[in-house]
């Protein structure tokens, strides 16, 4: 008698029925960094979404900043929440187009996971003491390959280590830029309608920014609600793609202007705004003092057993990491550890 077939086996053929063309089929994967048996009931993208989901890394994302540092307010986004957003985006844009949704969903769910604490802050502070550089994409990719060990697809580390842009093009031209799947391509357009509807609804929360202050011309374009501008962002990716039927991702010009000139006011009046600037000059300072403490004491008691080893003898690697995998108030709490002066207890 012939064995079922596995389940796994069954969901990769539901794949290659209802997926687009265009689509990326877990049975098609590129492979892995080091071949292993796979699931017998999930397909190696869903797979890779579910280590992503169980990894620490993706735990500490609720406690790293997105905009405003360690917020009190239980509504304001963290790096956790962030993500889920842009989960949430990237996979109702990759059903429209019949996309693969656990790739999606993997690449979504790990495209920060090594982002530093305090959010752009952190990894700017890293960006100039580090030789070379720090770009949190790339730290994304040594947590799973390296410090997690995920063993994850190549089609999920290459979504991860390409969603970022910066204050790049949402639709990069270059080939080099691109991911290589279009599910990787949909995530980083979802990162940014996320952070940029998110970012607009937390500043106006918080009264960094009232709602007439916003661009009329943007607004006009993608609507006066959070839901709203959303919707029609998401909207204008799938129809225009739809209608250009080239095996690319699409948004009509307008759009693409009114996305920019939103994401330039963000910089301008939020990200920059002094209020929000001086916590995160602060938590500058911090991280290069901590950096300065993990490389020329690293085997002090207060982190020594979080370290990692060195690599080939240089500490800054396993600096890096440390720092970089931090929380908002871990990296505090031992900041006052080391820095700030205790009161003798007199008997």
């Amino acid at each position: 008698m012939e064995a079922p077939l596995s389940i796994r086996v069954q969901l990769e053929a539901v794949e290659a029925r209802t997926l687009s063309p265009l689509a990326a089929r877990s049975a098609e994967s590129r492979g892995r960094l080091q071949p292993e048996e796979e699931c017998d009931l999930r397909p190696a993208f869903q797979h890779d979404r579910d280590r992503i989901l169980h990894s620490k890394a993706f735990r500490r994302l609720k406690h790293k900043s997105q905009v405003f540092l360690s917020p009190s307010g239980d509504h304001y986004r963290t790096r956790l929440t962030h993500t889920l957003e842009v989960a949430q985006i990237a996979r109702t844009m990759a059903k429209s187009l019949r996309l693969n949704e656990d790739l999606t969903e993997a690449i979504a769910l790990g495209h920060d996971l090594g982002h530093t604490p305090f959010g752009h802050a952190g990894e700017a502070v890293l960006n100039q003491i580090v030789e070379g550089g720090f770009r949190h994409h790339e730290q994304s990719l040594r947590v799973v390959d390296i410090l997690e060990r995920l063993n994850l697809t190549l089609e999920v580390r290459d979504g991860i280590l390409k969603h970022s842009k910066g204050m790049g093009l949402i639709l990069p031209q270059d080939e080099a830029e691109k991911a290589l799947t279009l599910e990787g391509q949909v995530v980083r357009v979802a990162d940014i309608i996320a952070y940029i509807c998110h970012d607009i609804d937390d500043a106006l929360r918080a009264g960094v920014l009232k709602a007439e202050e916003l661009p009329a011309e943007a607004v006009a374009q993608v609507g006066r609600t959070h839901s709203s501008r959303i919707g029609s962002m998401v909207r204008n990716l799938v129809g225009t793609t739809i209608r250009e039927d080239d095996g690319g991702l699409h948004l009509t010009p307008e759009m693409t202007a009114a996305m920019v000139r939103l994401r330039e006011f963000l910089f301008d009046r939020v990200y920059g705004n002094p209020r929000i600037r001086r916590d995160f000059d602060r938590a500058r300072r911090v991280l290069a003092a901590l950096f300065v403490a993990v490389v020329e004491d690293p085997d002090r008691e207060e982190y020594a057993a979080a370290l990692g080893p060195p690599e080939n003898g240089d500490r800054i690697p396993a600096a890096v990491d440390f720092l970089a995998g931090m929380t908002d108030r871990y990296a505090l709490d031992l900041y006052d550890k080391l820095f700030l002066p205790r009161p003798w207890a007199v008997l």
